[in-house]
């Protein structure tokens, strides 16, 4: 390398912008626009979306063929990809074919040789064409947010709307104001690049992963961090392990942090979780953890107490509105009930495509039966574009005429068959339905004892763990004011044993509402409880059974005194004058007793 460059011309050309600099200065320069141009894509353009030294170097097999240049198949599809190729004689041919190499080439290859750098998404020599092949072809990456999406992408693209429309500004993150809202502690952090360790906590659908992201593209725009995304359901130990030393090693000589996101976190066992804590607690990484599970049953409590723990909530109908709002805009798809209002939405077919247009009320029945699921209410979106699209094909004459494409509300209707519930059979939502169940009952309210009835059944909750929790109510709740609600109850869960769902759901509700409307009592609830606060906070020994109430079974007990004393209740006509308690414990009223 020495002696390239002592041989090299005083000019080098930049192969990104085509502009002569130094010898000297040629490296910093490359640095810099590298990185410029790397920032354009979004964050999941770069390869450190996944564990570093898996995706650094991209050889011209894995590279995709360029979309213009039937020649150029098998080569990289832009002359900056060339430039990091370890074969030599691959960079020169791809050179010579693009011809934006000069004489100086060899110089900057020199100066770059083993350089780990992210690919520019500045278009080739193809133009357009190129943007389109590494737009296409890379994985994860975002579809760019400023450019509209062609309709027909939907029939082709094997990604998921919600990851082509995923937004990279906060200005486009819609439903959680108040977790990063404009007068929020979070929003201030972010914009100064103070980010803290987080565990953000939340539904599927409202927007974990895609405040990561966000995240990350800010970080990486103004290069104050590496952005790493891990997820728990594949990663292993030494993935983890790999990446916080290659962070140890960026923070040693690039002085520069390392910020972690790990999806569904909770997956990790307590050994893997507890691989962050040194180095979260001393900084050398920020670790973001995504998960629908409550965190303070998932998440290691040591490593709980190193993060921030942030409640993103259910998107509500509005957000799901302004989601679905931004989506039809990108892919140029007409909302007829806006137009008149709007004439600048008017069409934009170049006249090669038919016009696709969708109701305003099949956008607001998305909105309304997603259930504040981003994700399930664009995927509802597609499917629904996506079989119009499909039923209106063009004939065996290739032209498809002029024919508009129109989504209607009973098209999402028919491919959403039911409103979206959110429900996990061992999750946090089990147990916050079934307290709402029985807090409803106990408050007398039949109606919404029925619908968090409803919500369980409907979500696939086990039929004999609710009547069991009914026959537990019946005598905790009612008790003796219906001493006949425990025999309903027991009823209630036999009779959903014989017969199963969906038949007993009318014997559940049958039984919810009887127990709602009875009188409620909890004397005997009370009772118990001081019955065994007296036992666990009683001093010394237990007291021992008094002799008249012992069994006298043998000889040598009726010698010892048992049942010496005891008087056969029904061999007297009227009260019996006995005491069946201890003596430390005599005269007390465990109805009325409190634990001192």
């Amino acid at each position: 390398m020495a002696s390239e460059m002592a041989s090299a011309p005083e000019a080098v050309q930049c192969p990104v912008c085509l502009k002569d600099f130094s010898s000297a200065t040629i490296n910093g320069h490359l640095d810099a626009c590298l990185l410029k141009g790397g920032t354009d894509s979004g964050p999941s353009t770069t390869d450190e979306s996944e564990p570093p030294l898996k995706k650094f170097r991209i050889s011209a097999e894995a590279e995709p063929p360029t979309c213009g240049d039937s020649s150029a198949a098998g080569a990289p599809s832009s002359s900056v990809f060339s430039l990091f190729q370890t074969n030599k004689s691959k960079v020169s041919g791809a050179g010579e074919r693009n011809g934006l190499f000069s004489s100086t080439q060899p110089v900057a290859t020199a100066v770059n040789k083993g350089v780990k750098r992210n690919v520019s998404d500045e278009p080739g020599p193809g133009g357009t064409e190129d943007l389109k092949c590494q737009t296409s072809g890379f994985n994860g990456q975002t579809l760019k947010a400023s450019g509209e999406v062609s309709p027909l992408t939907l029939m082709t693209s094997s990604k998921p709307l919600a990851e082509m429309l995923r937004p990279n500004t906060l200005e486009e993150y819609f439903g959680q104001n108040k977790v990063v809202g404009q007068q929020t502690l979070l929003r201030s952090l972010l914009d100064s690049q103070e980010i803290p360790s987080l565990i953000l906590w939340g539904p599927p659908g409202c927007g974990k992963t895609t405040l990561a992201h966000i995240i990350a593209s800010t970080s990486k725009k103004k290069g104050t961090a590496r952005f790493v995304s891990l997820s728990a359901t594949s990663a292993s130990i030494n993935d983890v392990r790999e990446v916080i030393k290659q962070a140890q090693n960026e923070l040693r000589l690039c002085k520069r942090k390392t910020i972690i996101f790990i999806d569904e976190i909770h997956r990790f066992n307590k050994s893997q979780q507890d691989t962050f804590l040194p180095h979260v607690e001393c900084g050398t990484v920020t670790l973001i953890g995504a998960t629908t599970e409550n965190p303070s049953f998932q998440v290691n409590a040591a490593l709980l107490s190193r993060c921030r723990v942030l409640v993103l909530e259910k998107l509500s109908v509005e957000a799901m509105g302004s989601i679905l709002d931004r989506a039809v805009a990108k892919l140029g798809i007409r909302v007829l009930e806006q137009d008149p209002a709007n004439p600048e939405q008017q069409d934009q077919s170049d006249g090669h495509e038919p016009k696709i247009l969708i109701e305003q009320k099949a956008l607001d029945t998305i909105a309304y039966f997603c259930d504040g699921d981003a994700r399930a209410g664009l995927s509802s979106l597609q499917l629904a574009v996506q079989a119009q699209m499909t039923s209106s094909r063009p004939g065996p004459s290739g032209h498809a005429g002029s024919q508009d494409i129109l989504v209607k509300e009973a098209h999402v209707k028919e491919g959403l068959q039911r409103a979206h519930i959110l429900y996990d059979k061992a999750g946090e939502e089990h147990y916050n339905c079934i307290s709402a169940l029985h807090k409803s009952m106990r408050g007398s309210d039949e109606n919404a004892s029925l619908y968090w009835l409803g919500r369980m059944l409907e979500g696939g909750e086990e039929p004999l763990y609710v009547a069991r929790r009914l026959v537990r109510f019946a005598s905790e709740d009612v008790g003796m004011a219906d001493p006949a609600a425990l025999p309903q109850a027991v009823s209630a869960f036999q009779a959903c044993h014989f017969i199963g769902m969906p038949e007993c759901e009318v014997i559940l509700a049958q039984c919810a509402v009887y127990l709602a409307r009875a009188p409620k009592s909890v004397d005997v609830y009370k009772a118990y409880n001081n019955v065994k606060a007296c036992l666990r906070t009683h001093k010394g020994p237990l007291p021992p059974v008094p002799l008249h109430l012992r069994n006298a079974s043998t000889g040598l007990m009726k010698q010892l005194g048992y049942a010496k004393g005891y008087k056969y209740n029904p061999a007297f006509s009227g009260a019996v004058e006995q005491q069946y308690l201890p003596e430390d414990l005599q005269g007390t009223d465990f109805f009325t007793w409190t634990p001192s």
